[in-house]
């Protein structure tokens, strides 16, 4: 006697059960709507606009776009006149030389020692490591202020006082750079690597060169690319180190400025040249430099 038999569904075949899983699973929407967007624009607009003003006012023939009741917002023509003017009334070329030679030089050594610095730190052991990291954190828990006149006296006694070497020397290397190589460091650089050349004979130095500095090439672009501007836009120690005839942009800038009247466009068509080489730095750093913002973001 036949028995009768259940039939067996066949097993779904592999794009089927993929699309029943696709169906099944949790559904992903982009979480940056037309709201975040919008916010996104305006923020980027908001920040480009204090530059677009500083070039509308600089390219004016006379401060009449400040004095009427309805400035306007359309760039003039006179911008490459008040360029010349700006460089007849100061000795601007000189100025923008001693502040590149400062910001690069002072930019080149904070990547240089301050990566060097963050090496030792983070993958060298040696007798009182913590201590000394501890001690090079705590520097930047002090003032700028407190140690302006300690930093004078010792400047006028080394005979820096009015060369560039009396700005460079000072920030030849800095806390805040040596810990955030060091946390570079520690975060791209695995052990093992560090081990593995040690045990091929390289010394630190190369083991630095070969295996360290090739994985924190991004973040040492931002560093120096923060060292260059801050170098840049100082003011307070120029002015006191330096005098004003062998001065930096900023002090250039600030004798623009002086007098019983102030000339916007004069003086605001001397920011846009100011502003020009550290444009062109970003330029050419813009990858390492995002690069370098965003490592820490795709972790984890």
């Amino acid at each position: 006697m036949a028995t009768a038999t259940t039939p067996v569904p066949a097993a779904p075949t592999a794009p089927a059960a993929a699309r029943g899983r696709r169906r099944a699973g949790p559904r992903h929407h982009d979480s940056a709507g037309p709201l975040a967007h919008l916010l996104l624009a305006a923020a980027v607009l908001g920040s480009l606009f204090p530059l677009y003003w500083t070039f509308v006012v600089a390219s004016h023939g006379d401060n009449s776009v400040l004095s009427g009741a309805t400035p306007s917002l359309v760039p003039g023509g006179h911008l490459l006149e008040n360029v010349r003017r700006v460089f007849d009334t100061v000795d601007f070329w000189k100025a923008l030389g001693n502040s590149v030679t400062v910001a690069g030089c002072t930019a080149v050594s904070n990547v240089l020692l301050s990566s060097l610095a963050g090496f030792a730190f983070a993958k060298l052991r040696f007798p009182g490591r913590g201590v000394l990291l501890v001690a090079v954190i705590g520097t930047v828990m002090v003032p700028t202020q407190l140690g302006i006149i300690p930093l004078y006296l010792l400047v006028t006694d080394m005979g820096l006082y009015g060369r560039l070497s009396a700005l460079i020397v000072p920030a030849l290397v800095s806390a805040v750079g040596v810990f955030w190589m060091r946390q570079a460091m520690t975060e791209n650089i695995p052990d093992e690597l560090i081990e593995a050349a040690r045990m091929d004979g390289a010394g630190p130095l190369r083991t630095f060169a070969h295996v360290a500095w090739p994985g924190v090439r991004s973040t040492a672009s931002v560093l120096g690319m923060f060292t260059f501007m801050f170098a840049w836009n100082d003011y307070f120690w120029p002015l006191i180190a330096l005098p004003p005839e062998n001065g930096t942009v900023q002090i250039a800038l600030n004798q623009l400025a002086a007098g019983y009247y102030t000339d916007y466009t004069l003086m605001l068509a001397g920011v846009v040249v100011s502003v020009v080489p550290v444009l062109l730095l970003f330029a050419v750093l813009a990858r390492r430099i995002v690069a370098g913002v965003m490592a820490g973001a795709v972790k984890g």
